[in-house]
């Protein structure tokens, strides 16, 4: 994982290395002879169970031209194979009380169902068998590709929210495929054939690049048997290569951008940032960036934002987003609504002024402490959802982590000082190679019955589709 020339400094930040976790209880994990990984999640509350299939590869891997390509095999995975009908896998779980469904993301694609424990060997004998023998038919791929097209229309075109996030990314990165949609290019995805999508499941549907965790009424015997009988006769189709993906140059100059649209009836700004991701054995940067941006806008009453501009009415709504959990850098971002007939370069100039006494003074040491106390509680609230679990282990292996590296990650932020947040602050804040974007409503629109755009969200959560994801 290559990263940008901030992220040499922000790697500096913390030089003593943080206590690390040992593997929590109920946490097991093994791999099987055909390279599939897998973590077992136990938790015997409830007679349930959730298998969750991460491919580790995503809209950022696809090769130029064929943007939506992941998406769109996402799509057809539900097409059957010679033992299942079309449709029949989502049937079938339906029909014994479960449920299912998959996402796709920059960096991976996920099929899951939670269903009763006691179904657990149906499930992943479906779901083994489309890892293995996926049949697109003559007539599936033309119909599913209309699909695909009518869910970006609904999705993207009809938000203007997302479509100024779609621009944003753009303008964001030089180089690296994260600038593309996940979704796609409408022009690419009206392009994609049934070829297309064969030669891609092909080529990366494979055990050997799919991380396999079980969370629930399951022990890690019971799931290692299981997993040996379904998933140990697939022959992996040779040696994983590297992700090779075109990675950024050094940005130095700022940019702005602005879109307007008549659906729109308040301005919002974000200024976004390029900044490192979490790495294998090297989160300290990305931990530092995580409160940050948690002290700067994680909450409307409580953050530095949210003190300083929303409670005293100067903004409408102020927020900060980081999701270091990617293969590449990330962008750390800051938004807010401004108060009702302030114009940009007012609003920019009171964001900026809170922003430069924040990197001269470092946080309150207080407010540190309170962040974190809510971020370990977050996260001990979240062991309640043996399908949130899941998710934090799946999308940690998927992008590049260790189990280690997730267990070790509450830990990791525990440690973090008033002195590495400043330090990042100083690092992300002061640097001129930022995207300043504006969305606008159209000029001529500005009032009847607009409705305003519903803020982004950034950060991606375990039951919630994101705009890094397209879930079904």
């Amino acid at each position: 994982m290559r990263r940008p020339a901030l992220s040499a400094a922000l790697a500096l930040l913390l030089t003593a290395p943080a206590a690390l976790a040992e593997m929590p209880e109920g946490i097991s994990h093994f791999t099987l002879p055909n390279g599939l990984e897998t973590v077992v999640i136990e938790d015997h509350r409830a007679p349930v169970v959730v298998q969750m299939l991460w491919y580790k590869i995503g809209s950022a891997d696809e090769p130029p031209g064929k943007s939506g390509i992941a998406h769109y095999l996402e799509h057809l995975m539900f097409k059957g194979t010679d033992k299942l009908e079309p449709g029949e896998l989502s049937k079938t779980v339906t029909r014994n009380g479960g449920m299912d469904n998959a996402f796709t993301s920059y960096d991976y694609t996920t099929y899951f169902q939670r269903i009763a424990s006691d179904r657990l060997p149906l499930i992943m004998e479906m779901e083994a068998d489309r890892m293995a023998n996926l049949k697109i038919g003559e007539d599936d791929w033309q119909a599913e590709r209309q699909v695909v097209l009518e869910e970006r229309a609904q999705r993207i075109d009809s938000d203007p929210s997302a479509l100024f996030a779609e621009e944003r990314n753009a303008v964001q990165y030089y180089n690296h495929p994260y600038r593309r949609p996940v979704i796609g290019w409408r022009q690419e995805m009206m392009a994609l054939t049934r070829e297309d999508a064969i030669a891609w499941y092909d080529e990366h549907y494979s055990p050997d690049e799919a991380v396999l965790i079980l969370a629930g009424d399951v022990t890690p015997e019971k799931a290692r048997e299981l997993a040996e009988k379904y998933y140990g006769p697939i022959t992996a189709k040779g040696k994983p290569e590297p992700r090779a993906r075109p990675q950024e140059p050094i940005q130095n100059a700022p940019r702005r951008m602005e879109m307007q649209d008549a659906r729109v009836a308040q301005p919002r700004m974000t200024r976004s940032y390029l900044v490192p991701e979490r790495n294998p054995g090297e989160q300290e940067s990305a931990a530092a960036l995580t409160v940050l941006a948690e002290l700067l806008g994680g909450s409307m009453q409580t953050s530095v934002l949210g003190r300083q501009l929303a409670i005293p009415g100067k903004a409408l709504w102020v927020s900060a987003d980081y999701d270091g959990l990617a293969v590449d850098p990330q962008a750390f971002s800051i938004s807010m609504v401004p108060a009702s007939g302030m114009d940009q370069q007012e609003a920019e100039a009171m964001l900026d002024e809170v922003l430069e006494k924040f990197t001269e003074t470092g946080p309150d040491a207080e407010d540190l402490e309170r962040v974190k106390t809510q971020i370990r509680a977050s996260q001990i609230y979240s062991r309640d959802s043996a399908h949130g679990r899941a998710y934090d282990y799946g999308q940690g292996l998927a992008t590049g982590l260790t189990v280690e590296d997730v267990n070790d990650w509450p830990d990791i932020l525990s440690a973090v000082t008033v002195e590495d947040v400043t330090e990042a602050a100083r690092q992300v804040l002061n640097s001129n190679a930022n995207v300043t974007g504006w969305l606008l409503p159209a000029e001529e629109e500005t009032g009847g019955n607009a409705q305003p755009a519903a803020p982004e969200s950034q950060q991606p959560a375990p039951d919630e589709a994101a705009k890094s994801e397209v879930q079904e």
